[in-house]
């Protein structure tokens, strides 16, 4: 019964369940903290060399999970509450230097409070900083030269050019090669009469094709290039990208050594964001964690199925 419980808690909500099974919702919980408990592999962290780790909002006013994933098994093998250097350290501690002493590979988005632990923890250990991470500030980047220049238009008493200005942002922030016939008008307007935010939307494109090098001494070229040009481009949202980015240039770009993102992580919670939909929200983080490990912790549940006998000598 309580392994038939914990199927369907996987597949729908508890309140569902309840109804199926005619238990108390409470109980349902329970069931689902002791399979994952009972079933969840106990070296799952041994032979760790290539982790993700990131943070999940479970509340509002800043609830958060730390979720550490392996990338070779693409299973999740720890979280808890809190997204600060303490809480990764806790999971160090509970693993202990022999187990954390073989990692190599560690994929973060752009989080001091995570690189901080791992430093510490992990002196040997390359840290990948997230490519989509960095592409976001550049992409930040440029919606703010784009606000700065709508704003600029409003005030000079030119509200026409200030709502051309507005419409351009998806313009701006796709790809090129999935740009409709119109948008691309819109780009081509901008580079006729908007030279810094033309120059902007060139930032961000240059450095997407920085990362795309195959080749790391070409990647760290253009990236020290790019740098360049964010920090003399007089645009004051890039002039403060290229700080960070720089300061972290080594991390960036051990992802063109390894091609190894935190999207995997990212997917995970995901999936975690629909179950706590599903339930319409967690009070307790620990009630999280549970379902976190039975739906991503690689348990294998066989609930009992149904016998059905037929007898076809009627038919």
């Amino acid at each position: 019964m309580e392994e038939l419980a914990a199927f369907l808690a996987r597949q729908t909500d508890i309140t569902s369940v309840t109804r199926l099974l005619g238990m108390a919702w409470r109980t349902v919980g329970r069931i689902v903290r002791r399979v994952g408990e009972a079933r969840l592999d106990p070296d799952r962290w041994k032979g760790l060399t290539r982790i993700g780790l990131d943070e999940f909002s479970y509340r509002k006013r800043h609830r958060y999970l730390t979720v550490v994933l392996d990338h070779d098994t693409r299973k999740v093998v720890w979280a808890a509450k809190g997204k600060n250097a303490e809480t990764l350290c806790t999971f160090f501690d509970l693993i202990g230097p022999e187990q954390y002493a073989g990692m190599q590979l560690v994929t973060i988005d752009m989080s001091a409070a995570y690189e901080k632990a791992i430093t510490e923890r992990l002196p040997n250990a390359t840290i990948i900083f997230d490519r989509f991470h960095v592409q976001q500030l550049s992409t930040n980047a440029v919606d703010a030269v784009r606000r700065d220049q709508q704003r600029e238009l409003r005030n000079a008493g030119d509200p026409d050019e200030a709502k051309v200005t507005k419409d351009t942002r998806f313009a701006l922030l796709k790809n090129p090669w999935n740009l409709t016939v119109e948008q691309g008008r819109k780009l081509s307007a901008v580079l006729r009469n908007n030279v810094q935010l033309f120059r902007a939307y060139l930032l961000n494109q240059t450095l997407a094709g920085a990362l795309d090098y195959r080749q790391p001494k070409r990647a760290r070229r253009a990236l020290d290039d790019w740098l360049s040009w964010a920090c003399r481009s007089k645009l004051a949202p890039f002039v403060k990208v290229s700080r960070p980015i720089r300061a972290k240039k080594e991390g960036v770009l051990a992802y063109i050594r390894e091609h190894l993102t935190n999207g995997i992580v990212e997917g995970t919670n995901n999936r975690l964001r629909m179950i706590a939909r599903r339930a319409f929200g967690f009070h307790s983080p620990d009630a999280l964690i549970s379902m976190l490990y039975l739906c991503c912790g690689g348990i294998e549940l066989q609930p009992p199925l149904p016998q059905r006998h037929l007898d076809f000598r009627n038919v």
